[in-house]
């Protein structure tokens, strides 16, 4: 029996909603808000869709759906918010994290400035996790092109206590305490405009991503960079041989395999579109050590379009499907893992988020 899959797509002008079956769209919800930040949480007995929305009256709010989006739950507080005592005030949610299975209220988010936040009531109220935001280095941390934010939070698979984070620019941190105390995890990982190219923190990571599974497989797509540790990102080595650029932002794992891993290559920092004008996703099967561009159903015509770091994402269907949306409004889907694809949605405004799940 065929599975039937939902992706949420989060653009600049709100969030819409495709159901696999014939790809029906539905949207804007929350129109005119910026959605950075959405998750699908299937831990549940029935999935929960949360938006991290951005309203240039009302400010950031987060959005939480039981309904698949009939309905939607938006606190008349600020779920996520700055203690007084930081001087602090919440410029976004940029990334929106489920917890491990057993613990199914759990949700973390990840904010700009750079910070990570706690909820234990399934999304609808946040605490600061205080161990990041005291860090010592966060006087260090300055903004990428981006923006100064968490984007990257993947708690362990089955140990609630280890949680691991990364923001432009700053690396990849990680506490194995429960969040008391944070450790720079970037031996490894190139900052070529630094001083120092390999320094103990202040790297621009673009996006990571980890196999449950296989929880000491990471992988990393940095500003100029493609990584892979084996070691839960304690060292890390470069697996970009074989691409047409190591610059780019998203990366995604195969959730059935953690040697299989796709990314959208772009030509440069300096020119943020395609080698070569070709819409190509890029794929590995042996965790980096060789590359194949996929291209079965996508563009032919010259496309000049960027894929931004939480704008690629894979659901947890079997075969598993993969997705991405382009700043230009259209978003893809292959149901096989990649090898054809589909437009499931065109003339959207830019892309910003995407999440994908059986529901």
């Amino acid at each position: 029996m065929t599975q039937e899959v939902l992706v949420a797509i989060g653009t600049r002008k709100g969030l819409f909603l495709a159901s696999s079956d014939g790809w029906k769209v539905t949207g804007p919800h929350h129109p005119m808000t910026d959605v950075y930040a959405v998750a699908i949480d299937t831990r549940g007995e029935k999935p929960r869709v949360l938006a991290g929305v951005t309203s240039e009256h009302w400010g950031p709010s987060v959005a939480v759906s039981d309904d698949l989006g009939q309905t939607w739950e938006e606190p008349d507080h600020a779920p996520v918010a700055f203690p007084e005592d930081t001087g602090a005030t919440l410029g976004r949610v940029w990334q929106l994290a489920p917890g491990p299975a057993d613990q199914p209220d759990v949700v973390y988010a990840g904010t700009e400035p750079s910070a990570l936040f706690r909820s234990t009531d399934g999304g609808r109220t946040f605490e600061l996790v205080r161990g990041l935001w005291d860090h010592p280095h966060r006087k260090d941390w300055f903004p990428g092109f981006g923006g100064q934010a968490v984007h990257s939070v993947i708690p362990h698979p089955t140990d609630a206590d280890h949680v691991t984070v990364a923001m432009s620019t700053g690396g990849v941190y990680r506490t194995t305490d429960g969040g008391a105390t944070f450790h720079p995890s970037n031996s490894g990982i190139k900052a070529y405009f630094l001083p120092d190219p390999f320094p103990e923190y202040g790297q621009c990571v673009h996006k990571i991503a980890q196999h449950p599974s296989r929880p000491d497989r990471f992988y990393a797509q940095n500003h100029h960079g493609v990584y892979r540790s084996d070691d839960g990102g304690t060292t890390w080595k470069s697996i970009a041989d074989g691409l047409p650029s190591d610059f780019g932002f998203p990366i995604v794992v195969h959730p059935h395999d953690p040697d299989t891993v796709y990314t959208f290559p772009l030509v440069a920092d300096g020119h943020r579109f395609p080698p070569d004008g070709r819409c190509r996703v890029y794929r590995s099967r042996d965790a980096g050590e060789t590359w194949e561009a996929l291209d079965n159903g996508l563009p032919k015509t010259p496309y000049w379009t960027t894929i931004l770091r939480d704008a690629m994402c894979v659901d947890n269907a079997d075969p598993a499907g993969v997705y991405f949306g382009s700043r230009s409004g259209d978003v893809y889907g292959s149901r096989d893992g990649g090898d054809t694809w589909v437009r499931i949605a065109e003339n959207l405004p830019d892309v910003l988020s995407i999440r994908a799940a059986v529901v």
